[in-house]
């Protein structure tokens, strides 16, 4: 799988810089502009670079507030920002996309908490995250590419129903997983899922509130927009036209690329589609694929330098964090396999 993934990507990535010519004679790839050209005119795209970088960083902090709203215990603010840019750090410098397990793990073990209920807060932030940013794809449809939106019209709907549907079933289970298992524990059935569902209910105990989601929903904004507002100014940069206000567009269209099931190229997806965004909104294609370029490197080399500060400061070792983000991973499978494993009489 690791290699079909590699060659995926790797043909994903090259349709930033190349035609793809499959039913024409004649060459497969022609250059979509001259690459010499190219790498020439990198340094010009520095200014909008610059404050891609620091909101691209701002991320982390804006994140670490959002996570007290989730969490069912208060959390000293700069452990909370710690272990988010470890979990950063860990996501874009080591592979496995692990950052999220590496956070909820360092959280249970420092604060002790159960994993799990570290698990369910980060992913009611990542739920509450999703539908900020499809409120703000919904807001782009009011700016100057309304007739250009017309053709994220459909994705945008999907997306809507997909959010709401979550939504729904995060809500379902935050009310009724622990009822569940308090009927199981009535009943002397099942302990395994008697555990299994008290976790979900304490990691989901935000989502029973209406106040309390409204209120994490509010917090969750924050890391939304400085992403959107980064991208919406690397797009002024390249000259297009109220391009400020497209950047939630093209975030939007990274999470959705980025979250289809079974796909192992997420590196080629993201170039694939934000060069595809840029040149629908009306970037020339040099700069379409400087976009992709420069705003991958942006991100990796801001969250990961931020993340590896945090990284020395609590004296983690590269092999600590990929043993921890595996043991974070047996885990969850370890528990949700024992929810679904029947239990001998």
């Amino acid at each position: 799988m690791g290699g079909v993934g590699l060659v995926l990507s790797a043909a994903l990535i090259s349709t930033a810089f190349f035609r793809w010519n499959l039913s024409k004679p004649g060459p497969w790839l022609t250059p979509r502009f001259p690459l010499r050209e190219f790498f020439t005119e990198l340094p010009g795209h520095l200014p909008w670079l610059i404050p891609f970088l620091l909101l691209s960083a701002a991320i982390i902090p804006l994140r670490a507030i959002q996570w007290q709203r989730t969490l069912q215990k208060p959390v000293p603010f700069l452990e909370r920002y710690h272990l988010v840019a470890i979990g950063a750090f860990t996501h874009n410098a080591l592979p496995g996309k692990l950052g999220d397990f590496i956070r909820s793990f360092l959280m249970s073990r420092t604060q002790r908490l159960p994993f799990l209920q570290c698990l369910g807060s980060v992913a009611v932030c990542k739920l509450l995250e999703f539908t900020a940013l499809m409120g703000l794809v919904a807001l782009s449809f009011l700016g100057p590419f309304a007739e250009t939106m017309v053709h994220f019209e459909k994705a945008l709907k999907v997306a809507v129903s997909l959010c709401i549907g979550l939504v729904a079933l995060v809500v379902l289970l935050a009310h009724y997983a622990l009822p569940l298992a308090q009927m199981l524990h009535r009943r002397h059935r099942m302990p395994r899922v008697q555990n299994f569902l008290q976790h979900v209910a304490d990691g989901l105990g935000t989502a029973r509130s209406f106040r309390g989601m409204a209120v994490a929903l509010v917090f969750s904004v924050g890391p939304v927009l400085a992403p959107a507002l980064a991208y919406g100014l690397a797009l002024q940069g390249l000259k297009i036209p109220g391009g400020v206000f497209a950047g939630a567009v093209v975030l939007g269209a990274i999470a959705l690329g980025q979250s289809l099931p079974g796909v192992p190229a997420g590196m080629g997806i993201y170039y694939f589609v934000t060069s595809w965004a840029a040149r629908s909104l009306g970037a020339s294609e040099a700069d379409a694929a400087a976009f992709s370029t420069l705003t991958h490197l942006g991100t990796v080399l801001s969250q990961a330098s931020v993340g590896a500060f945090s990284v020395h400061r609590r004296k983690l070792r590269l092999k600590d964090l990929r043993r921890g983000g595996s043991l974070a991973r047996q885990a969850t499978q370890h528990v949700a396999h024992e929810a679904v494993e029947p239990v001998a009489p």
